[in-house]
């Protein structure tokens, strides 16, 4: 799950700050609205700041990002009915990505969801969920968990907390001068650690394609820990712009732009998703529409491209047919750095969907020829059990 630089910052909202927000700007970090917030877009340059950390460790400010909780009576039960996930079968310091669905099948949100053992960080005795979820939707999922789910489930969000990403493969070197133990951490497991008398959870996670971690805590003990990662020669602050190119290289879809209301888990290319005993059972948000969809097939379906030439195509492009008649829809597109040729995510025609078709690309008026790629563009590199 990620979120970066929308194009069409909020205006009219007022602005909140990050814990970070001082930090960031003394380090050189040139700040932009984004999803309510003052975040960094960049530091010294979106390309250097992408290929450093695909060979070293970048650190990313998400604290804008919804941390919730939820405990109470047969919560694991209610969370079921909205995610497509197998909640009730997640262990301790396990964690899942997940969809926050519609009644039709559509997608409100895509998120992580972590088991808390009793030794957690927050506080709460186990039987908790952990959830992520994106800065720009955090209000609504919120909504959508309270009007739906039983009274008797609490929900705790958890504003004071901040939250880094620490992504690369120098990741785990640097955060382990500084929190020894987290090398021991797999891919998508979690666990509770202490630094200078500051509760931390950390998850062995990202949304880079990266191996790294990332790191909930105390909003006050942010700067501090921020400065003891960066004081490791490995790591250097990254910005929104990096994060969305090196996502997009790793293939991975941006809410609000790769996923929305009007898409489904199968159209998106999710199925992973879900998970057999939900598949098997039903019973979760849209259940009808997105099991049918997964035997019969999607109409339209989320695919990776390579485009001709060295000039990107961008978010709104569209995809047409041999008449020139408009048929699918460029969702997230750009130059990808370690690729070094433009790259895009686009929803076409089922019949379009297969590796080596053919596309063509209309982007203000001009024509741009594709090739439709397997995903993710750059090889995944998590460090997984076993491994």
């Amino acid at each position: 799950m990620s979120e970066t630089l929308d194009a069409t910052a909020e205006t009219e909202t007022p602005i909140e700050t990050l814990p970070l927000d001082a930090w960031h700007r003394a380090r050189g970090g040139r700040m932009v609205p984004f999803a309510g917030y003052a975040m960094p877009v960049q530091y010294e340059g979106i390309m250097a700041e992408h290929l450093w950390t695909r060979e070293h460790a970048g650190l990313f400010d998400v604290s804008h990002m919804g941390q919730l909780l939820f405990s109470g009576v047969e919560f694991d039960a209610g969370l079921e009915k909205l995610l497509p996930g197998d909640v009730k079968g997640l262990g301790e310091g396990r964690m899942r990505y997940s969809l926050l669905l519609s009644e039709e099948g559509g997608i409100h949100d895509d998120l992580m969801m972590t088991r808390l053992p009793a030794d957690n960080a927050f506080e709460i005795d186990g039987g908790t969920i952990y959830m992520v979820v994106n800065g720009a939707t955090k209000w609504d999922d919120l909504g959508v968990f309270r009007e739906f789910l039983p009274d008797e489930v609490t929900i705790n969000h958890l504003e004071d907390q901040a939250l880094l990403a620490l992504q690369g493969p120098e990741a785990v070197t640097a955060l382990a001068r500084v929190l020894p133990g987290v090398e021991k951490l797999v891919f998508m497991t979690a666990a509770a650690f202490e630094w200078n008398g500051n509760p931390l959870w950390v998850s062995r996670s990202g949304y880079t394609g990266e191996d790294g971690y990332e790191i909930s805590l105390p909003g006050e003990a942010a700067e501090a820990f921020a400065d003891a990662l960066t004081a490791q020669p490995e790591v250097k602050p990254i910005g929104l712009g990096a994060r969305d190119s090196l996502r997009l290289e790793a293939g991975l879809p941006l809410y609000g732009h790769d996923l929305d209301l009007e898409t489904t888990p199968v159209a998106a290319d999710l199925g992973f998703a879900l998970s057999k005993r939900r598949r098997e059972e039903g019973g979760f948000a849209g259940a009808e529409r997105i099991l049918a969809e997964r035997e019969q097939g999607s109409a339209m379906k989320r695919v990776g491209l390579i485009v001709e030439g060295r000039q990107p195509v961008r978010e709104g492009a569209a995809v047409v047919d041999a008449s020139g008649a408009e048929v699918g829809k460029v969702t997230s597109g750009g130059f990808a750095p370690s690729v070094q040729k433009p790259i895009a995510m686009a929803y076409v025609p089922a019949a379009l969907a297969a590796a080596g078709t053919k596309i063509t690309l209309v982007q203000r008026g001009k024509q741009h020829s594709a090739e439709v790629v397997a995903m993710p563009f750059v090889p995944h590199r998590y460090v997984r059990k076993g491994a």
